[in-house]
């Protein structure tokens, strides 16, 4: 158990209050922070306060060891403002927004289409959001779909998707399985391949398949409740995108103005977004090939954060190449653009460093460790699975970060299954429950790095991004919960129950949406009110 004990809980979740409360993150971050650095030390514990922000962004840890990891996602952040700042000034955002008049008519459409661009980029998580945020937030903008509803679409079509295919996420948790298979004792040759064990815990991860499922559920129907009904009334009422007082994550048009082209093309947008897929996939192949590697072996070994910074750079390349042809931007306006780029993006960035120093908070408490071993004595082989989900979810609620519960929740939840019921099958539950608490944790926690991108790549406010998703995470992971409580007591296959938890999950949108609109006195569906552009 942690030496701090139930101490060690309360940095993590002053930071998140504080910051649902009072709407200012990066303040409540910092607070967070200082409070661990008070506990910590016993003292004003300033200086380690911002030894641990300076940690976080070397990610090195107090005895040296660490990576540069969170260095190149601030560059690959950092690459993608000014690939974004590049594609407004070039007239790319006009040329989509254009084209979306002829061939994008409605909120529900471009809902669909956002969900769908979700679905396809599945091999980063990081990348999807900056991809699908990017290219739909001029669209959504006209059609007047709110900026919380549009980064719920990308939010939940990120994460969620990289763990149900091979990606950056499976790299990382098939290491976590093989972790906590050998601390199980269990030798190589009486457990099956990671990889098949991954396969199989796919059912088990119900949080993610029904958070897609929910995101297809809601465009559908076009009915919202929760806070969401609220901003999707004010999108559809007022024209306005966002509420007055919201803090967007990024605004180009108010840093960068109008572009500087009057025949904005199609090309200006899409190329650069080809380039930034192809060479990251590209670069994340080559870093993992070795003499004799598999395509498999090639995506497990991958480096993707290098990788991203590989596909960022060149994102940018080609959006100076294009310039340049186009005669639109001299060298000397790019270079300009381009630090103009890094400056929309720097609240992203304080956000995410901050979000890491807490991290760095609760590495240093025990936060995790404390978590995981306070809940061991409520286990039973039928209540194994839930248990682990909200075991998960509040070691990523409170952290921040799904990778990190993944290292903490994978290897003590797979020992557990194991020595508690002998079954790969209980082993494969787990794992898939892991993947569903963290991801959970994520959806409903302001310091979550996927949460700030989301918001950052559609312009949301992180806060209203946060308390507008919530409604929906808890809905999604309620009827999980209960669908895993039925199969731990059944064993009834999770290919039959989910199916099961789809159909619930309309039922609660449809009743939720109808109560909500009733105590409001509004319409469900707001996407039948037109907004005052296309009355």
């Amino acid at each position: 158990m942690s030496e701090f004990g139930a101490l060690s809980v309360v940095p993590p979740l002053l930071a998140i209050a504080l910051a649902i409360v009072t709407r200012k993150a990066v303040l409540s971050l910092f607070l967070g922070v200082w409070s661990g650095a008070v506990i910590y030390t016993g003292g004003v514990g300033l200086t380690q306060t911002f030894d641990w922000i300076a940690r976080s962004i070397s990610q090195v840890s107090a005895e040296g060891e660490g990576s540069i990891f969170h260095a190149q996602i601030i560059i690959f952040t950092l690459l993608l403002g000014s690939a974004v700042a590049m594609i407004w000034r070039l007239g790319g955002s006009h040329a989509v927004r254009d084209w979306a008049l002829e061939h994008i008519d409605s909120k529900r459409t471009a809902g669909v289409v956002a969900w769908l661009l979700g679905l396809l980029l599945f091999f980063d998580d990081y990348a999807n959001t900056a991809v699908v945020g990017s290219t739909m937030k001029d669209v959504s903008d006209f059609l007047g779909v709110s900026r919380e509803k549009l980064s719920y679409i990308v939010d939940s079509t990120a994460a969620p998707v990289a763990t149900l295919t091979i990606s950056s996420w499976v790299a990382f948790q098939l290491s976590m399985i093989e972790s906590g298979y050998q601390t199980a004792g269990v030798a190589a040759a009486d457990r099956p391949d990671s990889f098949a064990v991954f396969l199989q815990s796919i059912p088990f991860n119900m949080y993610a398949i029904l958070a897609i499922a929910m995101v297809a559920i809601v465009v559908l129907s076009r009915r919202d409740y929760g806070e969401m009904l609220g901003a999707e009334h004010r999108a559809s009422t007022t024209g306005k995108v966002s509420r007055d007082d919201a803090r967007p994550m990024q605004d180009v048009e108010a840093t960068l103005g109008e572009p500087e082209t009057e025949n904005p093309k199609l090309l200006s947008f899409f190329a650069p977004i080809a380039v930034l897929v192809a060479v990251t996939v590209g670069s994340a192949l080559y870093t993992g090939y070795a003499p004799g590697a598999s395509l498999y072996d090639m995506v497990v070994d991958a480096d993707y954060a290098l990788a991203l910074i590989f596909g960022s750079f060149a994102m940018v390349v080609s959006t100076y190449v294009l310039g340049l042809a186009y005669g639109v931007l001299s060298l000397g306006e790019s270079v300009d653009t381009t630090i103009d780029g890094f400056g929309i993006m720097l609240t992203a960035v304080t956000i995410l460093v901050l979000a890491w120093s807490i991290g760095n908070v609760v590495e240093a408490l025990g936060t995790g460790t404390y978590v995981a071993n306070a809940v061991e004595q409520f286990l039973t082989p039928e209540l194994l699975p839930v248990v682990v989900l909200f075991t998960a979810a509040f070691v990523a609620f409170s952290t921040g970060s799904s990778w990190g519960t993944m290292s903490i929740v994978t290897p003590i939840a797979v020992p557990v299954a194991w020595n508690l019921t002998g079954s790969h099958t209980m082993v494969a539950a787990a794992v898939g429950v892991v993947f569903s608490g963290a991801i959970f944790g994520d959806h409903a926690s302001p310091i979550s790095d996927t949460t700030v991108l989301s918001a950052t790549f559609t312009g949301a406010d992180l806060i209203d991004h946060v308390r507008t998703q919530l409604y929906y995470a808890v809905t999604v992971v309620a009827v999980a919960a209960l669908l895993l409580v039925v199969w731990g007591f059944t064993r009834v296959t999770p290919l039959l129950l989910l199916p099961v938890g789809i159909g619930l999950l309309v039922v609660l949108v449809y009743g939720l949406s109808e109560f909500d609109a009733r105590r409001r006195g509004i319409d469900p569906k707001q996407s039948n009110v037109p907004t005052p552009e296309n009355d």
